[in-house]
């Protein structure tokens, strides 16, 4: 429990300050509500795709549910993208107005899906969800490490992420009540709630004395191409382009694995003979088994980070992905018997894995200045989406032209494999204060 009272396990830490308390719940809220509406698509892919696709004049065969998903990942992916322009926003006017537009945007869009006629007015909606989704975690990292204490913004930044896999955990909870009895467009529709975060976050947040700081030493001079040209200036530039690579290594293992895992659990369950609603509760299952084994990877990550370093911190989880993706599709998908309580195995194995992400929470705003941190925090995982939405799209193709659909997306394990190539080449920021 986070309070103002309860500063953590060494009682050296200073406490925490209301406000501190505020933003780190607003940032954990906000990502939590966003994993949850990110991962509700996975949940629904099957139902809602068999619905829509004939009344766009497509057959609902399992090859056009898997290649026509894949599309679906892959502009959701695109807007996810395009989201980088938080970045500069949040750099210009502040961490916490910036966060209840994206959570409003993503809210907003993501209720209107429930409203979709057709496989493209879907499409849109998704697109659109994704330009909300993808600011939030860059402006929710840089508002705790620029609020909280140096001796706790470690720690602060991992807990901040655990708010998306206990979105994950959320979704497959109301897919299991909500979902798998009223259907996919209700799914969606739930998915309208977080838009109540922005009153909350208005009344009660505000902005970090560090921003406010930087605000009134460059003079309110600072415009919002500034903040982003800066990260490719000499001083920037090499580690910007590192970290890139490293995220589109993360977001391929995430988007062509862990989010297929629910699809896949759906053929899984229904090739041995479970009904609709059964397989919709096991998906929901190993959605929820994959969001508590990433927050327990969570929980591990900072005390790794601090005693090996981010970069070996990084490697340990690109090692547990690789193997869990290509153990998952490449042989449990294809077992005839007893394949359920493995894939459930998997499942585990890809939430743990996918505690990758939590290193990048504290890491990359550790390596910018605060005028221009938002920015490379939405610019270098963001970016990298773009990427990650051709691979899922040569996913969905490989599905198609295969007829088959373990194999194309156990192939995104090889990713893992150049992550770790590239891992010497980071740059190391253990034990160093986060910079002004």
């Amino acid at each position: 429990m986070i309070t103002a009272e309860t500063p953590g396990a060494a009682s050296a830490k200073p406490k925490l300050t209301p406000n501190q308390v505020r933003s780190f719940w607003a940032a954990w809220g906000g990502w939590s509500m966003d994993g949850m509406d990110s991962f509700i698509y996975s949940l629904v892919l099957v139902p809602a795709l068999t619905e829509l696709l004939p009344r766009s004049g497509i057959p609902a065969t399992a090859a056009n549910v898997g290649y026509y998903g894949g599309i679906f990942f892959t502009l959701f992916l695109l807007g996810y993208g395009t989201a980088l322009v938080w970045g500069p926003i949040a750099d210009r006017f502040g961490r916490v107005r910036t966060m209840m537009f994206s959570i409003f945007c993503f809210s907003l869009f993501t209720l209107l899906a429930a409203f979709a006629t057709g496989i493209w007015s879907l499409a849109v909606f998704r697109f659109m969800a994704g330009v909300g989704i993808g600011g939030e975690w860059s402006i929710g990292a840089s508002l705790v490490a620029e609020d909280w204490p140096e001796e706790r913004r470690t720690m602060g930044a991992a807990l901040m992420h655990t708010g998306y896999y206990i979105g994950f955990f959320l979704a497959g909870i109301a897919n299991i009540f909500i979902g798998s009895h009223y259907g996919w467009r209700a799914m969606f529709a739930l998915g309208g709630v977080p838009a109540l975060l922005i009153g909350l976050i208005r009344n009660n947040v505000q902005e970090p004395a560090r921003w406010e700081n930087k605000v009134q030493e460059l003079g309110g001079t600072w415009a919002m191409h500034r903040a982003f040209l800066k990260l490719f200036s000499p001083q920037y530039r090499r580690r910007t382009i590192v970290n890139c690579l490293f995220l589109i290594v993360s977001l391929a293992g995430l988007w062509a694995g862990s989010v297929y895992s629910p699809t896949a659990m759906t053929y899984i369950a229904q090739r041995a003979g479970r009904s609709a609603a059964e397989s919709a509760r096991l998906a929901s299952y190993s959605t929820a088994l994959l969001g508590v084994t990433t927050v327990l990877g969570a929980l591990i990550v900072p005390y790794l980070a601090d005693w090996l370093g981010r970069r070996a911190t990084l490697a340990i989880f690109y090692v547990v992905m690789m193997f869990a993706i290509w153990l998952a599709f490449a042989h449990v998908f294809y077992m005839q018997t007893n394949a359920i309580a493995w894939f459930l195995v998997c499942s585990a194995l890809l939430g743990l894995g996918g505690a990758n992400f939590i290193v990048y929470s504290f890491w990359l705003p550790e390596q910018y200045g605060t005028e221009c941190r938002a920015s490379a925090f939405a610019f270098i995982t963001n970016v990298g989406r773009f990427f990650a939405a051709g691979f899922t799209f040569l996913v969905g193709a490989g599905i198609r032209h295969f007829q088959t659909f373990g194999i194309p997306v156990a192939m995104i394990a090889l990713a893992f494999v150049v992550g770790l190539a590239l891992v010497p080449f980071g740059e190391e920021t253990k034990g160093q204060h986060l910079p002004a």
